[in-house]
This record gives structure tokens, sequence and C-alpha cells, in this order.
């Protein structure tokens, strides 16, 4: 055994932190503390680390804590393959990982040892040593997104001229659903009532769920900028019928709770110039206090309140943000949060340490996911949101490694992936309402962000500890865009054009969301996934009945290699050039890291070329993209350990990186790992 070279380690994971984008924010002097950490470390020029494939949230934080290829701990898209070839299931499960994660060997050597919020294998506890703390990980978002929230982020609109109190589901926009969210897990069966988002993506089934792309820009990720929105609208009049003395002018106007459930009473308030700028928000007619007043562009955290959970009444908490008050008091517009459920610990071992963080801290963040094209949704809701989680993260952490005698922390933030997926295909052109210029606002904002939350990190390293920052994979602007393959779902346009696909129609000749079995060859699930329909493997249940496969098992090879000619030969409409970088059998794709076994590897293993992918997911991970963006994940690293000041030229891989670290603290290799350290940035030659 090595001997340890470095005391205690914080990873600092920033999801979707993109290193061309963060070398170019460096260098114009933006980010000063990631400079710091750079300047004070180890890395390369252009800050790369040759990420994994597929580039997509599970399988690359999986291989960044096992040190192994995703063909080999078996987490291989954003979702697992479910019991059909058109059903996918969740794929955050530790259970599900067949390598040894770090944190494991960590803890087992006597590091005292913390898992935040990695969605990576990460829950439940792989490991009963006490010397392993883990917080999460059972989706992408945010700490307990997962099993805490229960009603979704909405829109309030009260005016003068609405006539009716009402809680319209999804008001604001169409059916889009975005992969990265997943809620619902604290039960297993899905709610009687679906008010938005929640219950979308989030409910975990034995057999899995279908998720069709019929309309790739619309459905999926496609239409990920694009979340159904929730609108309260009130009506907006003087105030009557209260219980306690009503300031003069004042107007009243109702917010629905819980998709309706809940009323609370609010009054528009007037300043002492007769401009109407506040609102106070109150339990009932009756009460004294406010629970809350908010003034006009005000953005307020943690307001505890009710919520309506499965008929029953608990506390959560939101925040909420005052959009706009009319001066004359006509109209109001605000912003409510997700709500959370402060009493939910379930994905925190041990459970005490969910009660150190409410003592400490304070209550998990929630998260969001508003696009709609729309600057002031996404900048003013969304983005002040994620500083809402990033603070709550950071102060958590930072209390956990003064206070709790932790050594060694794994960290995962996931705010600029989310937030990029609200627009980051639109950078270039913008959209009707938001410019070109507006996104990049946008886009520099996020980067500070998280330079800000590196920065409360900083000071560890003058207190004997060595940081690791690391990204999962970046997001990129793509020049063509979409075009029907790629999503995590079940891809259906080009598959279906090509022959392979086809779907049962109803009476009138429309389609239906269900394959027909008994003429379909081929299909695309998953980001890069093509499945045979093969008999005596692939024996699909319809109605009570049994179909079986197609394709003769004897005719496999011909079948595999007609397809990848095919889509070989694809050629985009707009640009003329093919949209297929590379595609493989099962059984050659272990030269990218994949193969492995059936289903969690399709039979083909294909990948979009440069400038038709989605932000990620479906690409290399060297792809690049418009406005200085790029599919590549970061690595830097500074203090005992890594050489000082030290820029390489070595191609470090997302596979090296825990054995890079198990040598540092001089601990044994994961038992599956397949990298190697990254001898030429440690201090100490080999």
């Amino acid at each position: 055994m090595i001997p340890a070279k470095a005391s205690k380690v914080a990873v600092l994971g920033v999801d979707a932190m993109d290193p061309r984008l963060t070398r170019k924010y460096v260098d114009m002097g933006i980010m000063p503390n990631t400079k710091k950490i750079i300047e004070a470390g180890v890395a390369r020029q252009d800050l790369v680390l040759l990420g994994a494939m597929p580039t997509v949230t599970p399988p690359q934080w999986t291989t960044l804590a096992t040190g192994a290829w995703p063909g080999t701990h078996d987490i291989t898209g954003f979702y697992r393959q479910g019991y059909d070839l058109d059903y996918v299931n969740l794929n955050f499960d530790s259970t599900n990982c067949r390598a040894e994660q770090l944190w494991n060997v960590t803890a087992e050597a006597g590091y005292k040892t913390l898992v935040w919020h990695w969605p990576g294998s990460a829950w439940p506890p792989s490991s009963d040593s006490e010397n392993l703390s883990v917080v999460d990980g059972t989706s992408p978002g945010g700490v307990n997104m997962s099993s805490a929230q229960v009603d979704v982020e909405f829109i309030v609109m009260a005016s003068d001229k609405t006539e009716l109190t009402t809680y319209r589901s999804g008001a604001m926009t169409s059916s889009a659903k975005v992969p990265c969210v997943v809620t619902g897990l604290d039960k297993e069966e899905p709610q009687k009532k679906n008010t938005g988002m929640a219950g979308i993506m989030g409910k975990k089934m034995k057999k899995g769920f279908r998720l069709y792309i019929m309309d790739p820009l619309k459905d999926g990720q496609g239409g990920s900028n694009a979340i159904p929105a929730d609108v309260a609208y009130s009506t907006l009049k003087p105030a009557d019928k209260w219980h306690i003395d009503v300031p003069e002018g004042a107007k009243e106007f109702t917010i629905l709770l819980s998709g309706g459930l809940i009323r609370r009473p609010a009054l528009l308030l007037k300043n002492d110039k007769g401009i109407y700028d506040r609102v106070a928000i109150y339990k009932n007619k009756k009460t004294a206090e406010p629970m809350v007043t908010i003034k006009e562009r005000e953005y307020v955290r943690d307001i505890i309140d009710d919520c309506v959970k499965d008929d029953n009444i608990i506390l959560a908490s939101r925040d909420m943000r005052v959009l706009e008050i009319a001066p004359d008091g006509s109209k109001v517009r605000m912003w409510v949060s997700a709500s959370m459920n402060i009493a939910a610990d379930m994905m925190w071992h041990p459970k005490s340490l969910y009660q150190t963080i409410l003592k400490n801290v304070g209550y998990p963040s929630p998260c969001s996911t508003l696009g709609f094209g729309d600057f002031e949704l996404i900048y003013d809701c969304m983005h002040q949101c994620w500083q809402h989680v990033a603070d709550f993260q950071a102060d958590s952490l930072n209390y956990l490694m003064s206070n709790e005698g932790y050594q060694v922390v794994f960290s995962h933030f996931h705010a600029p992936d989310l937030q990029k997926h609200m627009f980051i295909r639109d950078m270039k052109k913008g959209t009707d309402h938001v410019t070109p210029e507006q996104y990049e606002f946008i886009m520099e904002a996020i980067y500070k962000q998280i330079d800000n939350y590196l920065g409360k990190f900083v000071h560890f390293m003058d207190e004997g500890w060595t940081l690791v920052v690391v990204s999962d994979h970046a997001q990129v602007c793509p020049t063509w865009g979409i075009r029907g393959l790629g999503d995590t779902g079940m891809n259906l346009k080009i598959m279906e054009e090509l022959g392979y696909t086809t779907l049962l129609t109803d009476e009138e000749g429309k389609k239906k969301k269900r394959i027909d079995w008994t003429k379909t060859t081929a299909v695309a699930n998953r980001e890069m996934y093509i499945y045979l329909n093969i008999k005596g493997r692939n024996q699909h249940e319809v109605d009570g009945e049994i179909i079986d496969g197609l394709i003769d098992p004897a005719d496999q090879y011909e079948w595999e290699e007609k397809i990848i000619t095919d889509l070989y030969n694809i050629k985009d409409k707009e640009s003329g050039k093919r949209i297929i970088a590379l595609a493989l059998r099962r059984k050659d794709a272990a030269i990218i890291g994949l193969g492995g076994t059936y289903p969690e590897c399709g039979d083909i293993v294909y990948c979009m070329a440069e400038g038709y992918e989605h932000d990620h997911d479906d690409s290399l991970p060297t792809s690049l993209g418009e406005c200085d963006t790029s599919v590549s994940p970061i690595f830097f690293a500074a203090g005992p350990g890594f050489k000082k000041g030290f820029t390489t030229d070595r191609v470090i891989r997302q596979v090296d990186v825990a054995p890079t670290i198990a040598t540092i603290l001089g601990v044994r290799m994961p038992a599956q790992a397949e990298g190697a350290p990254a001898y030429q940035v440690l201090e100490e030659l080999f």
C-alpha cells in the first residue's frame, strides 16, 4: 500500500461544469475562486476530463465513484432497460451497480466518509461501515427532491379582471417532460392526482414505464425547456370581512396551495406614497400577523406552511418571489416554488444527520425547472432558486467538514445542468422573447454561481484539505439540433422512417403510443441503444397474449449490419451531412467502455454526430457546440498529494479519478477499477 499523501479530501462535483466555458470565464476574470484552485494545483490547460459514455448523469457519476467503465458497473444510461423493449426504469439505485464505490473503500480504511447527493449508485448505502454517511443521490436535482417534494412550482396571477379563483394544471405550456427530474420516491404507487411535474417522471415501478418520443422537438428532452407549469388564478378586489385591522386601500386575493386544496388570503398593500408595492400572506383572515410579507421583486426563502399529501396536512417549506405588482393595484404576479416536506428524512443515513443539518443550517431547498424561453422565469425565478440550493449545500458541507470530523467527502451540485437544459439549445439564435445576448448573460450568471459555490470551500485548502473538482459531462448548443434519435426514452421518428419500428393505430389511422410487435424488427430505446426484436429472447405481453420476436437469432448479425449501414447513410436534410458519429455492435462497444451485458447494453450502440445531439447524453464526450460550449467533463485539483501550479498534457479519463484519489489517500483501489492514477499530476513521482 502506498503511504497517504493527503489526510482530508473533498470531491466537489459540479454537474455539467463545462471546461471550455470555464476556461473562457476564468480568462475573462469572472471566476476568481476557480482560478485560485487551478493555479494552486493541477489541471490540463483546457481543463478537460475525458468522459465515459453515454454522456449522462448516472453512468458518469458512477464511473467517477468506481473507476470502472459503464460496461463494467452496468449503469449504462439515465434509465435502466424496463421489462420489455419499450420500457425504461429509474437508474439511481446502488443495488444495480456491479462495481465497488471508492467511498466504501475509504470508510473501510478508517476515514470518516460523507457521500452528499451523488446521483450515481450512492443510495441506498452499499456498506454498513460506521464510518460511512450517505445523503440522498436518488435524483439529479437537489437533496430530498425525490422524497420531500410535494407540490410543484407554479405561478400566481391575481387581477381585478379575473372573475374566478381557480387552480389550473399545466396552464402555461404543453405536455413536455424533462428527464432530469425525479420525484415521488417516498411511495411506490402513483398518486391519484397529478398536478404538473410531480409524478410525471418519478414513480418507481417494478416493470418500469413507457417514455415514447413521438415528436423529438416536443417530447422528452426536446421539450425540456417548456415544462408544464401550473397557474393559480385569483380575483383581486378591495379587502373585505377581515377580523383584523386592514390598512386603508388594501386589496385582497387568494393564493391556492396544494393544487387548490389550501387557500391563503393575501393583502396587497400600499407604501407611504400610495403605490402598491408589497404582499402580505396570512394563514386566515383572523390571524393577527402575516406569515410573510414580500416586496415587489423580493425573493424570500424557507416559508413554512401547510401542504396536502395523500389527504394529510404536513408542514412544508417554500420559496416565493413577487414578480410584478401594478402600481394601481390592478394586478399581481408571483412565483411559488415546489414545496418540500420538512420532516422527510428517509434519504439520510444516519437519520440523525438530517437533524444536525436542520439545527445548524436549515431546511433542504426546493429545485426549479422553469424555462419557457422567458428571461424573467429563467433568471429571476429558476436561477435564484438554484442559488438557494447552492447556499444550502455549501453551508451544509462547510458545517459537516468543520464540525463533524469528516475526512473524505464526495459531493454533487446539480444547478448548472438543470438551468442550462432550459435554454442552451437556443443560445446562438435566441427565441421570440430572449435574445442571444440575454442568454449569454444567464450563462455567465450560472458560472459566477459555480464560482461562488466553489469559493465557499477555498478556505479548506489552508486547513490541510485537498480539493478535487470534477463534472460528469457538460452541455452543448448544437449547430443543427435534435434529429429524432438519442433521447433517453423510446426514439421513434427515424426508426419509423427506416422501417424498423411500427406503431399501432386506432380506427381512424392515428398512431398510438404502443409498439406493433408483429411488425417491429428493432427499436431505439434509451440514449445510445438499438435492440433487435429476436425470437425466443424478446416476448411481449399484449392484452394477455404473448407475441414472440420476429428475427431469427441466426440472422442477428445480418440485421445488425443492415441497421448500422442504414444509420450511417442517414443524411440530414438541412446540412446534407451524416448525423451518426459511430455505430457499433454490442461486443465492439467495449472499445468505448460499453458492451457488457444485455439488456443494459443494446445490440447496437450508436452516437450522434457533432451538431445533431441533444445538449448531452447522446454524443461523443469530445463533442463541441456553438457559443463556446462542449460536452466534455472537467477536472482540476489542489492540495496535499497533487503538484502545485502544474499544467499537464496528459489525457485524464473519468476512470482515472477514483484511482487517483485512492492513491493520495493511501487506500486500495476499488475492486473493479479499470483506470489508473494520473501519475503525472501527483506530487510524488512513481
